[in-house]
Formats: structure tokens, sequence, C-alpha cells
């Protein structure tokens, strides 16, 4: 397959082109620096501006583009950034697509489409939206995908969960308080903490790009939901450490502000029902798995 990434130089990005590549696939990269390589073609979202040989011949597309949800405080600016970081590139892209005619798009989008409100409550991919900052952008951001899906695209929407990774991401922050034994609950522990290994991540988008009975909405998380409480324990047993510390919820509002009410505070009980009803096969099927293979330690 010839496919055409954006974003594909972020944790998601990097493993996914070095996945395709090992499965001899053709990648072209869309890059907004100057071209640096035979397979990279410069694109400005901001201006419209994607030159069509680009996408001349492509299989498939990927847009994993989006600046990171939790990398900053959400100021009123950042927010706007958050959006138009993937709203606006997601509509270029998608009416590229619909003119190009590409048979395949893999969208990403977020778990968290689902809202804070779900409580217990197991959310399947016919869930419907919920509310909320989070919910709203990835609703916008799903809804920017539409001139490629009505233009006959095969158009996939990955409601990813967190993406547990041995180098970098959420992981990558936490490890060494966890490595010094200060790791810990946060807020009362019982609210969902959506995750998925990035063997599985990747491991989903391939099985999306091939298999054609998938379209719409797919959760892109571990089959095993686990509350925050649970996370931490299997974390601390993943680095042979405590993790007996407690983060109130005040204090986790404090210090990052409105994302720890959305984005840690609150979570989706999401399971992967389009995926295992297609077939897929989980690498890493319980949060013990995905922890032992990001950071080593207990299979549990």
């Amino acid at each position: 397959m010839k496919v055409v990434i954006a974003g594909s130089s972020g944790l998601i990005g990097t493993a996914l082109v070095a996945a395709l590549r090992r499965d001899e696939h053709q990648v072209v990269r869309l890059v907004r620096r100057p071209a640096a390589a035979a397979d990279e073609y410069v694109w400005d979202p901001a201006r419209a501006d994607l030159d069509e040989q680009a996408l001349r011949g492509a299989d498939a597309v990927v847009n994993l583009c989006g600046a990171g949800i939790g990398s900053r405080r959400w100021t009123g600016s950042y927010k706007q950034e958050l959006r138009d970081s993937r709203i606006t590139p997601t509509d270029v892209l998608a009416g590229a697509i619909a003119a190009a005619g590409v048979p395949v798009l893999i969208n990403a989008s977020g778990v968290h489409i689902y809202g804070g409100d779900t409580g217990d409550r197991v959310v399947e991919e016919s869930s419907p939206a919920g509310t909320g900052f989070l919910a709203t952008l990835c609703r916008d951001w799903e809804a920017a995908t539409l001139p490629a899906s009505a233009a006959g695209t095969r158009t996939v929407l990955l409601r990813s969960a967190v993406v547990l990774a041995r180098n970098g991401g959420m992981l990558g922050m936490l490890k060494p308080l966890y490595q010094l034994g200060l790791g810990g609950r946060l807020g009362n522990g019982r609210q969902y903490t959506p995750w998925i290994s990035l063997d599985d991540e990747i491991g989903a988008i391939l099985f999306a790009l091939t298999n054609d009975a998938i379209s719409g909405p797919i959760n892109s998380v571990g089959p095993a939901p686990v509350t925050n409480a649970e996370f931490n324990r299997a974390f601390g047993r993943a680095v042979h450490r405590p993790a007996p510390m407690i983060v109130p919820s005040f204090a986790l509002r404090a210090l990052i502000g409105e994302f720890a009410q959305e984005g840690i505070l609150h979570g989706p009980r999401a399971i992967p029902t389009v995926l295992e009803a297609a077939g897929y096969q989980f690498q890493h099927p319980t949060i013990g798995a995905a922890l032992a293979a990001a950071v080593g330690g207990n299979h549990r």
C-alpha cells in the first residue's frame, strides 16, 4: 500500500512509519518544515496548501495531527490551539482526499468524546457524545472528516485512549516518579483510566487499514478497563515499587487546571467492541501486560 501520514513525527506517527516500512508499504509523510527526504511533501494546513501530488496514487491517509492535550495548561489560547491543530488539518485533508479519490482515511480522535459523566457505565462506539471541552473537540474533529466520507472514502475514526509506550507519552513523565516510590492514585481513584499499549494502537491502525468491514468510530482502547486506583497498583507492580501517594482532586485542579477535571479525574469505561467483533487480537489485553511491555516488571 501507499500510505500518506500527517503527524508522522509524534509518538504514534513515528511507530506507525516504522511498522509500515517493516511490512514493505510505501510511506509518504506530510511535513510543515522544508522537505528533507524523497518521501516528504511540505504542506501548510493554515493556508489550505497541500500539493495534490502528495495524494496521487495513495491507498490510504492516516491523520494523526494535533497538539498535546495535556502538554500545557488550558488557557484560552491553548484551547484554541488544540482545536486549530486538529480541525483545520483534518478539514484540509478531507477535502483533498475527496478530490483525489483516496479509498481510506484513518483519522485520530479521542475516547474522551463520551464525556466525563459516564461513571461505571460501559461505553461502546454506539454511545452518544458527551459534553465538555474535550468531548466537543473530538466531536468537531470527527465532523471535519465528512467531506471524505461523503465522497465515498472509507473513514475510520480512531477514538484512542492514553497510549502506553516505553519512551515518551504519559509513562515517560510518570515512570521516574513511580521508580522513586512517589506514585499514587489521583483523586478518589474510582474514575476510569482508558489505556492501550503502543503496540496495540499501531496494530489497530494497521488492522483498520486493511479491513474493509471497519468504518466509522472505533474505540482504540485495551479490552480490560481499569480504574485509576487499579492502574496505580499495576504501575507500582511493574516497577517493583510501592505507590502509596494520594493526590487530592483539589490539588490536581490547582496544579493543572481544567484538564485535570476532564482528562484525569473523569474517564470513560470504554471497551473496543468494533475491533473485537472484527477479530482483532490484542497483543497486550490487560493493564499488567501493557505496562510490562512498556516499563518491564510483573505481567499481571
